[in-house]
């Protein structure tokens, strides 16, 4: 585990105001790739919808006569004509509607999400905003003109909180951006981004929040400049 973790704090316009320390506990665990792996694949397994379909000999419809005599004629003995191996016919263990769903303990993907969590600080791909609440309204150039004078390119995942919405609408009119509040932060979409960017209310949110939930997984110590909590 580190011994100590920051992350660069900006204003609302992308001014570099200081830093803020991380939680170690959270941020700076050592990552679990298995458990990771494990969370992922059981999210994208939840992404599929399951209502595939094919129909089996039985469910073709028609082949209900022999098309032949069974002896005699030297041909192979057949006995529908929607056999699998006619054209026509119906599959052979084609897939059926099914729930792809696994089941991942509350642990594990607490677990997991640190551990994302963490690999993404030791990388210095963590930054913090103080607040949102000078964006009076939801615009796409405030989201850019912030990425820009943070300098920050690529895949970013933003977590505001709830009453930040202004931000996150903004943001989500941007290509390969993923905005949402703390309670949605999730392992794929942590791993998925090159940067993180959160605003500092929910830094305290994640810290203030009862232990065993998500947004517990997601909180950390924030100090500002002069030290106060």
């Amino acid at each position: 585990m580190a011994d100590k973790l920051t992350a660069e704090l900006y204003a609302a316009d992308g001014t570099l105001k200081g830093t803020v320390d991380l939680n170690t506990d959270v941020f700076g665990i050592e990552p679990n790739t298995a458990v990771m792996h494990q969370v992922v694949t059981a999210q994208l397994a939840a992404k599929r919808s399951g209502t595939h379909s094919t129909k089996t000999r039985a469910e073709v419809r028609g082949g209900g006569r022999k098309p032949w005599a069974q002896k005699g004629l030297g041909r192979a003995r057949v006995g529908s004509i929607r056999s699998p191996i006619w054209k026509g016919g119906g599959v052979a263990h084609g897939p059926k509607p099914r729930d792809y769903s696994q089941r991942t303990p509350k642990k594990m993907r607490r677990l997991a999400l640190r551990s994302a969590l963490s690999s993404r600080a030791a990388a210095g791909q963590i930054k913090v905003v103080e607040s949102f609440d000078a964006w009076d309204v939801p615009r796409t150039k405030n989201a850019t003109a912030l990425l820009a004078a943070m300098g920050v390119k690529g895949k970013v995942l933003l977590i505001a909180e709830d009453h930040e919405r202004t931000a996150i609408k903004s943001f989500r009119n941007l290509d390969r951006v993923i905005a949402h509040n703390l309670g949605q932060a999730n392992t794929y979409d942590v791993l998925w981004a090159g940067t993180i960017i959160m605003s500092q209310g929910t830094l305290e949110l994640g810290q203030g929040a009862p232990r065993g939930t998500e947004a517990h997984a997601a909180g950390v110590r924030s100090n500002n400049e002069d030290g106060a909590e």
